[in-house]
């Protein structure tokens, strides 16, 4: 071998030498990359993971809160149904007592309901001709102890309404039918009537 060929040699084996510490190099920097990058992916993995489970936890809590009011909802209907059926039942058992405590009865409301004596009074149909008269009679005996002029009349007219009467002077009217007794005392019965039906 001649002098150039060791010298190119000799500078080729350096260079190779270089080559192999700086791809030694190279390949330790890529993995210390790829560890970083590595380690970096699976922290944001884990946040995106965490992150995806609380938004589920969180759904689920929604959906949790909305069954559970729309379950409130159902039994508070239910419950609302049961007490408007109990005040129906008790409107028909108010029409169907026995004749002459139903006498009684529309009496009273007369007897109340009037404060002049003069007022008309008006049935409806079937109670103008079974009770109306036997009423009126009951009625003023009650205005009479009251002190007030005891004159109530039977109405021309009937009404629309099932049970109870409407006491009437000109334009103004006290409406004592049944039906409108029990929705004005709905809100006061409403509890009492609940308890009773739903204590356990």
């Amino acid at each position: 071998m001649n002098g150039i060929d060791k010298i190119t040699e000799r500078i080729a084996a350096q260079t190779r030498e270089e080559i192999a510490v700086t791809q030694e190099k190279m390949a330790k920097k890529c993995r210390e990359i790829e560890e970083a990058y590595d380690s970096l992916a699976k922290e944001e993995y884990q946040k995106i993971v965490t992150a995806g489970a609380k938004d589920c936890e969180l759904q689920v809590q929604r959906l949790a809160g909305a069954a559970a009011m729309e379950s409130k909802k159902s039994i508070l209907s239910m419950k609302q149904e049961a007490v408007d059926k109990v005040l129906e039942l008790a409107a028909e058992r108010i029409c169907a007592f026995p004749q002459e405590e139903y006498i009684s009865f529309l009496a009273r409301l007369a007897g109340e309901a009037a404060s002049t004596g003069t007022e008309e009074v008006v049935f409806s149909a079937k109670d103008k001709a079974s009770v109306s008269k036997a009423v009126i009679k009951a009625a003023n005996d009650i205005l009479k102890k009251r002190g007030i002029q005891p004159a109530l009349t039977v109405s021309e007219d009937t009404g629309s309404f099932t049970g109870g009467l409407i006491v009437r002077q000109g334009d103004i009217e006290v409406n004592c039918s049944v039906s409108k007794l029990i929705e004005l005392s709905r809100d006061s019965l409403a509890g009492p009537i609940a308890e009773i039906l739903f204590s356990d």
